[in-house]
């Protein structure tokens, strides 16, 4: 990262997307902010603008996908170009599969998965035609291994891990480059959003201020995949015995 360049940043009203809005504009980026609280955006965007004046704002649902286009359009030419896209919003759907409405799963797949899909494809021509460009994708370590009642969430950060890898392989020596993100537990508002259960996570939680200097440490760094905090040995363990894996994990709803 370098100072004036142009990022947009997708969940960016609170949590982790806030934290990394206004930590980039502390390191003198222009920021575009994108979320759909428009209370909440505009205060992280007064904070931003105290050191990155050319930051901007766009209100929008990013469940609306055939919307997204558009306002890739429009951010790009607001900006002046954008040189780092940070897929980050994401919503929860915490409950057991067997409660599940095919709809519910859908609305996660939108927002997690299909929008930063839209953003991402309404954005990469671009890059492309100049031979520069970042696209980062938020995942979870949820996107890795299977969560207890959260299949509905971990069906989309397969997905966008999936997504992320594959268009590493096909964008390589493109000029356009991608990193994919795997936070494990922050401390953020998707712990408690309505229709979602609570969780049955009880243990320590990462402050999204923390996690964000991971992420932006990242983008300066060597390799596609990142784990922020570093829990790749949960993965690696996960991989090297699924079966016993998902008998411990089963057992949860059992203590």
């Amino acid at each position: 990262m370098a100072a004036g360049d142009r990022v947009l940043i997708t969940g960016a009203s609170s949590g982790l997307g806030a934290a990394l809005a206004r930590q980039l504009a502390g390191r003198w980026a222009v920021v575009g902010l994108v979320a759909r609280r428009r209370d909440r955006l505009e205060e992280v965007l007064a904070d931003c603008r105290r050191t990155s004046p050319g930051s901007a704002m766009w209100v929008a649902d990013l469940a609306d996908t055939a919307a997204l286009g558009d306002l890739a359009a429009r951010a790009w030419d607001a900006l002046g170009g954008i040189d780092v896209l940070i897929n980050n919003a994401a919503v929860p759907k915490r409950r057991p599969v067997t409660a599940l409405a095919p709809d519910e799963v859908e609305d996660v797949m939108r927002v997690n998965f299909f929008a930063p899909m839209r953003l991402t494809l309404a954005l990469l021509p671009r890059m492309l035609a100049r031979r520069s460009g970042l696209i980062v994708n938020v995942s979870s370590v949820g996107g890795r291994l299977g969560i207890i009642h959260e299949s509905a969430y971990c069906a989309s950060k397969f997905a966008l891990c999936g997504w992320s890898e594959a268009m590493a392989v096909d964008l390589h020596g493109s000029g356009v480059s991608v990193k994919l993100i795997e936070p494990g537990p922050v401390d953020t508002e998707i712990w408690d959003q309505p229709g979602s259960e609570e969780p049955l996570y009880r243990g320590p939680k990462v402050a999204a201020e923390v996690v964000a200097d991971g992420i932006i440490a990242a983008l300066d760094g060597d390799g596609f995949e990142h784990y922020v905090p570093d829990l790749k040995a949960v993965v690696d363990a996960k991989n090297a015995d699924l079966d016993a894996f998902i008998a411990g994990a089963a057992g949860l709803t059992q203590r």
